[in-house]
């Protein structure tokens, strides 16, 4: 099965950066795994219309996060993992009985995404090599 990039040009999120994302997220649940294969840059500039050099930097980015190898002429190919949930976890299921249980009673998906993150902060602090640089006034 391969892999395919979706941009949502709205989202205010840079290309490169869902390109990242997506990346990131399918290690996060398995779908991809050491050894994978990325879309060649030229296979994604042509499903997704995207110039060239932000695929390029992506997956730049991607390698000097250590979660993928170029080899030349021979492509991109995933050398890291990240996480240990799957597509099938438990964890997932549950969720999905939560979130199915919030749209019955009418929450909006973003008044659930909001919630969600609150309960993550909670749990999960940010550490503060995670936090945005503070701007000077």
């Amino acid at each position: 099965m391969g892999f395919a990039f979706r941009i949502d040009r709205r989202s205010g999120v840079p290309n490169y950066v869902q390109i990242i994302q997506q990346v990131q997220q399918a290690l996060r649940l398995g779908l991809l795994k050491p050894g994978d294969r990325l879309p060649t840059a030229r296979a994604v500039v042509e499903a997704t219309a995207l110039n060239p050099n932000t695929v390029l930097k992506a997956y730049r980015e991607l390698e000097s996060q250590g979660l993928v190898e170029t080899r030349r002429r021979h492509g991109t190919f995933v050398t890291g993992t990240l996480g240990a949930s799957s597509a099938d976890s438990p964890w997932r299921t549950a969720l999905a009985d939560v979130a199915a249980r919030a749209a019955a009673e009418g929450a909006e998906r973003d008044d659930l995404a909001a919630l969600f993150t609150d309960v993550l902060d909670d749990l999960y602090p940010q550490k503060e090599s995670d936090a945005p640089p503070h701007q000077q006034p």
